[in-house]
């Protein structure tokens, strides 16, 4: 029974990493927020606080699932931030900003790693859903690392904020999916 359910897990985690969600670019065009003019620079790195960056540890075992992830869940929402480190692993910049509520914000946010080598993002457990003003919020927690072009590698602590409009009237179907609000470092402890 315990294999079983083991195996069961290991799928949905596999299908978890392989799906990626649709996105109406021009749709998403049209929803997006004010734009800021606040540049988000990353903090620079301590000499050994790189190795010493990592998630909170958290072992409690996956919910069963019977079918594929609501895409309005908190899953959902992890499942973005997924598709978004897997495109600027691949150095897809213009479609990853797709996945912001403000693409201005989120080519701002990418100077980052344009010159670096390597990127990847290790994401952790979504905290639970926020409510405010016809909108959910959810916070995930990251991890950015790679290697510079100089051959440095680095390891940077961040919360990613989604957003998503609830099932308000007049909503749009791009506005009530998940998107980046916001990317913000987390200080070196």
């Amino acid at each position: 029974m315990e294999i079983g359910r083991m195996m069961v897990c290991a799928v949905m985690l596999a299908l978890c990493a392989c799906s990626r969600p649709t996105q109406n670019t021009e749709e998403t065009a049209n929803a997006v927020l004010p734009p800021t003019n606040e540049r988000n620079p990353a903090p620079a790195p301590e000499a050994n606080a790189a190795a010493n960056i990592s998630l909170p540890d958290d072992r409690s075992p996956l919910e069963e699932s019977h079918g594929p992830i609501d895409p309005e869940s908190a899953e959902g929402a992890g499942q973005v931030v997924q598709h978004y480190g897997a495109l600027i692993e691949q150095g897809r910049w213009t479609e990853s900003w797709t996945l912001w509520s403000n693409p201005k914000a989120a080519k701002e946010f990418d100077r980052n790693w344009r010159d670096d080598s390597q990127v990847h993002i290790e994401i952790g457990k979504p905290a639970d859903m926020q409510g405010a003003a016809g909108s959910s919020y959810i916070a995930v927690p990251a991890i950015f690392y790679g290697r510079t072009e100089a051959s440095k590698s680095f390891r940077r602590a961040a919360t990613v904020t989604l957003r998503r409009v609830n099932d308000v009237p007049g909503s749009t179907g791009a506005q009530r999916r998940w998107h980046i609000e916001r990317i913000e470092w987390k200080s070196a402890s």
